[in-house]
């Protein structure tokens, strides 16, 4: 058994997501295999330290398990098979990208980061992708796990302990998500700033069109970087968006179906039905039954 392990099974955690003594970092268990299906996760690190997940965007597949944790830049709907079960459960924390935080360790170390950027990564990064669990970044989480077993040592330990492990993923094959993600200007920015307004805004009746102008892009070059960076096209993103935003009110609030497809933004209630079976693989009804059976874990948290 891992150290990483033992520290999680001492907090003897519920299965689903659970709240730590830190604000920003939460714990996730899992006694039981779930199949492939959509969810949205928002900005953060993600690191198990026990079983695997598959990730799967656009037509590319990424495991993340205790050898790789995820580095997620912005909120990107995306599919994930989960593999565990009782004698193996999954256990993991997610951390939340904290901007301020991360904007102080570029200005600190800029010019070293600004170099694995250019070297690592000359085209624009995915929104998501997997990074290896190094002994510096494992040594990080072990002393960070050990610091929430206690209020005490939360309270004087956990956040100089977040900031290194941030500091960690900035030197880790992530870091130019996280570089982009940081940065005011570029093609990266831009879309962030897009898909800002369609995190806001995504009961409303938005377009390529009023996107592009919040990113301040041209439609097209719009619509080429934000298919580069999320996989999807911009429309593509809003309808995944709402969707899921839709099950998260028809399982976590009890919404009936023609509830919840109003108030993301469907006039048609057959419509979302339509679309909902589509990108699920099940009519609302059947997925509500299905999960509220099961620790959601589908979103990570309402995004920003």
């Amino acid at each position: 058994m891992s150290k990483m392990v033992e520290l999680m099974e001492r907090l003897q955690l519920p299965e689903g997501f659970s709240e730590s003594l830190l604000e920003g970092v939460r714990f996730f268990k899992s006694l039981q295999p779930i199949l492939r299906t959509p969810l949205l996760y928002d900005p953060g690190i993600c690191i198990l330290t026990q079983g695997s997940k598959i990730g799967y965007l656009g037509n590319q597949s990424f495991q993340y398990d205790a050898s790789n944790y995820l580095v997620i830049s912005v909120a990107i709907p995306f599919e994930c098979e989960t593999f565990a079960s009782p004698d193996n459960p999954l256990l993991g924390l997610y951390i939340d990208v904290d901007m301020p935080l991360l904007h102080d360790l570029i200005a600190q170390v800029g010019h070293r980061l600004d170099f694995v950027v250019e070297e690592r990564n000359r085209a624009l990064p995915r929104g998501i992708g997997p990074a290896p669990m190094d002994e510096d970044m494992v040594d990080a989480t072990v002393r960070l796990l050990g610091s929430l077993q206690s209020e005490t040592e939360t309270r004087v330990l956990a956040d100089g302990l977040m900031r290194e492990i941030l500091y960690r993923v900035l030197c880790g094959p992530q870091a130019p998500v996280l570089h982009a993600l940081a940065s005011h200007s570029g093609s990266f920015a831009r879309v962030a700033r897009a898909l800002k307004l369609i995190h806001r805004d995504y009961a409303g009746k938005l377009d390529v069109e009023r996107l592009a102008q919040e990113a301040h892009m041209s439609t097209s070059a719009f619509h080429r970087a934000f298919k580069e960076i999320t996989s999807d096209s911009p429309m593509q993103y809003l309808k995944k968006f709402r969707l899921n935003k839709a099950r998260d009110l028809m399982v976590q609030e009890e919404a009936k179906a023609y509830i919840a497809a109003d108030k993301v933004g469907y006039e048609s209630v057959s419509q979302f039905s339509r679309e909902f079976k589509r990108y699920f693989g099940r009519n609302p009804a059947e997925i509500i039954r299905g999960l509220r059976n099961i620790p959601a874990f589908g979103s990570i948290q309402p995004v920003a």
